[in-house]
């Protein structure tokens, strides 16, 4: 028997997910029994995010999934399981008393914060992470290299206010949920290293959330357009071998293929279109994750 006991943080890009789905291939491969001994998902219930293309499968995409899944590392196993048609010994040890619907924490209950990995640093970021993480596949910076990764977006050439009066203008209700605060960082590694970037940061812990209402992923490709329209010309998009995977943009081997990229850069494509296709993504999720969930919806 394999024990899996990871603190996951309810993001498709997260590598645990992915390193589950490696796990049960080779317990099934090698006739090991998988238990996964089961731990909150910080980012709690909501379905965000189109799905990942086929052919689009990496270390950082480990199946049809959207962005932010809506699932404990538990229930993705059974949905693994199913999915990839995986001959496993498996079994869940579920937590007591875990309700990812009711507040404050909304799937996380209040426990110490205790780092899964080195940018995981707080709640907020992983309620940021299923948008922010977006931003590594850009030549904005997310926050690495300072306190505060992967929850602010910026960068030394952007004016910062025109983005975000034009977010405003185009989808105010993608903004929702959150607090958004203008502010100004200057990473000490990583992308713009010691020259200040005009940013805002998203903040989850405050008075203006609501879970709910909150929706990263459309926020940040929110935030990304209106860069677009504001700067044209702007290089949105880096351009090198990312997670173990070469010959696309890191931004279409983190989102799961091209959508998100084509949208930013496409005038023709209205906020509307994007919402069309991200809800018809979500609601096809919503429907085949249901028989595996182990707690409330």
């Amino acid at each position: 028997v394999l024990l899996i006991d990871l603190q996951d943080v309810g993001t498709r890009i997260y590598t645990y997910l992915t390193s589950l789905l490696y796990v049960l291939e080779a317990g099934a491969a090698h006739g090991k029994a998988i238990w996964v001994l089961d731990r909150p998902n910080p980012a709690g219930r909501p379905i965000e995010g189109s799905l990942l293309w086929p052919g689009y499968e990496s270390f950082v995409g480990a199946g049809p999934l959207p962005m932010r899944h809506g699932l404990t590392l538990g229930e993705a196993m059974g949905w693994f399981v199913e999915h990839f048609g995986l001959q496993v010994e498996h079994r869940v040890v579920a937590m007591e008393g875990y309700d990812p619907t009711s507040g404050p924490g909304f799937g996380w209950p209040q426990l110490a914060w205790v780092n899964p990995s080195p940018n995981a640093a707080s709640l907020n970021m992983a309620r940021c992470f299923p948008g922010t993480v977006v931003l590594e596949g850009a030549t904005l910076s997310e926050g690495r290299g300072t306190t505060r990764p992967l929850e602010v977006f910026g960068a030394p050439d952007i004016d910062r206010d025109a983005v975000l009066t034009r977010a405003r203008e185009l989808a105010p209700e993608w903004l929702a949920g959150c607090d958004i605060r203008p502010c100004a960082f200057m990473p000490t590694f990583h992308k713009h290293v010691g020259t200040i970037c005009q940013a805002v940061q998203l903040h989850t812990d405050g008075p203006g959330y609501d879970h709910d209402a909150f929706k990263p992923y459309r926020a940040i490709q929110l935030l990304l357009r209106a860069v677009r329209e504001v700067h044209p010309d702007y290089a949105i998009w880096r351009d090198h071998p990312y997670e173990y995977t070469s010959g696309r943009l890191p931004v279409d081997v983190i989102d799961g293929g091209p959508g998100l990229r084509q949208w930013v850069d496409d005038p023709s494509q209205s906020v509307a279109d994007r919402e069309a296709t991200l809800a018809s993504d979500e609601a096809v999720w919503a429907e085949q994750r249901r028989p595996f969930l182990l707690y409330p919806e």
